[in-house]
């Protein structure tokens, strides 16, 4: 059983920096049903330009016959504030001017997704989550998540994600900005706006989530006589060409300084102070050669996050390895999950 629906928040959405939003609006998606104890919940958090059907991105990991299915868990992902794939996002109408946003959208953060989340949860009346998980962008949420709400997460997994963005993070992400700023269609006010600068800046962030093994392996010529027409050239422009078919550059644009603002310390005595806070059995996840989220952090977010696992995996495909290596990552998984319900048995065995 799936369904796919809209949360309206009918109050004031106050964002991190003050700003208000009304009337937002979360797209979200669930499979399977919640059990009568409601321990079952898998809660879902996507990454940058994904939506609410993981059953879709992440297939391999969640699936009818995968280690997440809806026959046994009951999976909720929800669409992130920014995106347009449903949640309240640039191109949505400001109920003020009857306009949509554009760049007059407020600026948000990532605790602002996982506020947003929050209330969704309350909505659901969803009062624990059995398993949390989130790779990139949207292990951002799951760690920020399990930091600000601890007593509601059993099993934490993060997967090629980070405590804080990186200076180099932050670099990619400011030449993309850089690239659609460069459209001056994108301060057209149209819904199409600035898709010559998204071409551009996705073609700069495969760069990111791929490795030089990969191009050499899937984009190498079969011929040494040519001078033009690369493969490698022609398979940049045709992902560049696929994303603007599907998302529009403004809600990248913030969901891209969004990832930027994460910092796990911001307002707290320190980033391992934050991590200390951390109460879910946790997991975390590393892809050996990710040039984006390099495994440093992931050392970083398992030396400091109390009782946490490390996994690491190597994937030809580097960052982008968290959504094609899945049968690895269901091993993994698959096995941190049972050694948790184990020591969960022994705990109460002990307590009893």
């Amino acid at each position: 059983m799936s369904t796919t629906a809209t949360y309206t928040h009918t109050k004031l959405f106050k964002l991190e920096n003050g700003k208000k939003l009304r009337k937002l609006e979360i797209a979200y998606q669930t499979y399977g049903k919640l059990n009568a104890k409601k321990d079952n919940v898998i809660w879902v958090c996507h990454a940058l330009t994904a939506n609410a059907d993981v059953l879709d991105w992440w297939k391999g990991l969640f699936g009818n016959n995968d280690l997440f299915n809806p026959d046994e868990h009951f999976i909720i992902c929800a669409n992130v504030l920014g995106s347009n794939y449903g949640t309240t996002n640039p191109l949505s109408t400001n109920p003020v001017t009857g306009q949509p946003y554009y760049l007059a959208f407020p600026e948000f953060t990532i605790r602002d997704l996982v506020a947003a989340h929050h209330l969704l949860a309350l909505h659901l009346g969803i009062q624990s989550i059995k398993v949390l998980i989130g790779g990139s962008l949207g292990g951002q949420q799951a760690l920020e998540w399990a930091v600000t709400d601890n007593k509601r997460i059993e099993n934490l997994i993060l997967v090629a994600t980070n405590a804080v963005h990186s200076p180099w993070g932050i670099a990619f992400n400011e030449s993309q900005r850089l690239a659609i700023s460069t459209d001056r269609t994108f301060y057209a006010q149209q819904p199409d706006g600035g898709l010559k600068g998204l071409k551009a800046a996705r073609s700069i962030a495969l760069l990111s989530y791929r490795t030089y093994e990969a191009y050499s392996a899937t984009q190498l010529e079969s011929v040494n006589d040519k001078t033009d027409s690369f493969r490698a050239a022609s398979y940049q422009n045709y992902q560049g060409e696929k994303l603007c078919k599907r998302f529009n550059a403004y809600s990248y644009w913030y969901l891209s300084k969004a990832m930027d603002s994460h910092n796990v310390g911001r307002s707290r005595t320190s980033i391992v102070d934050a991590l200390a806070l951390v109460k879910a059995n946790t997991l975390v996840i590393g892809i050996e050669n990710d040039v984006l989220f390099p495994i440093c952090e992931q050392e970083f977010l398992a030396n400091h996050i109390p009782g946490a696992a490390l996994q690491k995996i190597s994937s030809a495909y580097g960052h982008d390895g968290f959504l094609i290596e899945t049968d690895i990552l269901t091993n993994i998984i698959g096995t941190f999950l049972k050694e948790s319900a184990n020591k969960k048995i022994i705990k109460l065995h002990k307590t009893a």
